[in-house]
């Protein structure tokens, strides 16, 4: 059944199961479904795409994380939260959530961006997650965006006793305590399509080493590189 860039036979059907799939994943009925479809569609669809909508998202998204996290953590201080909310607002925990409620049947992409695997791309994903809180703020309001992002952030959210320390900054705190340089970040490599790029990065420390990584952005590539190098320093 996909959306997939293709026209359906029985659009009528088609909707009543995208009403079906929205109701699950999101808690609620959707009654807008217009708004649902262009959350769901890529620019390669050549229709109107989710970008207004994701831009809608990514700031309701940081509200409902920011009060989860400020009434959850009374007694932590900014520093703490700020390195909670970035672990959790990324755009690899927002592809995952995609891929949690099964949105890659229901995308529109077009057949270039299909044939590159579009619909595994934690790009996309990513993007279109945030585009589907926006279309359900303005569907429902706030308390429908607040109650999904609960609903899928919350292992994230309350199953971590500590304030998880970003990759990045951990490997410049090591740095700093061994008295070893500032890691250097390059990009060594860049590959695939415009939507669906691969960043290869190299994080280097000097005399301790270098490691690299891959990743669909430049900084989750370095969040990579570093997380490998880490690795490399405690063998």
């Amino acid at each position: 059944m996909g959306f997939g860039g293709t026209l359906e036979p029985d659009r009528g059907r088609f909707l009543t199961a995208l009403s079906d799939w929205l109701t699950v994943s999101l808690g609620i009925a959707p009654r807008d479904i217009g708004l649902y479809e262009r959350a769901l569609s890529h620019g390669s669809a050549g229709s109107d795409s989710y970008q207004r909508l994701e831009f809608l998202g990514d700031r309701v998204l940081g509200l409902a994380v920011s009060r989860w996290l400020y009434a959850t953590y009374p007694a932590e201080p900014e520093g703490q939260l700020s390195r909670r909310f970035n672990s959790l607002v990324t755009g690899v925990v927002c592809a995952d959530v995609a891929r949690g409620i099964g949105v890659a049947p229901y995308l529109k992409l077009g057949k270039q961006a299909r044939d590159d695997g579009a619909f595994d791309s934690d790009n996309i994903l990513g993007d279109v997650t945030e585009a589907l809180i926006g279309a359900l703020y303005l569907d429902h309001g706030f308390d429908a965006a607040d109650a999904f992002v609960r609903m899928h952030w919350r292992d994230l959210v309350e199953g971590h006793a500590d304030a998880p320390r970003h990759p990045k900054s951990a490997l410049q705190e090591w740095a700093a305590a061994n008295n070893r340089r500032a890691p250097v970040y390059a990009i060594v490599d860049r590959s695939g399509p415009h939507h669906a790029p691969r960043f290869t990065v190299s994080v280097n420390l000097g005399p301790a080493g270098e490691a690299s990584a891959t990743g669909s952005s430049k900084q989750e590539a370095e969040t990579a590189a570093a997380v490998a190098m880490l690795e490399k320093l405690k063998g």
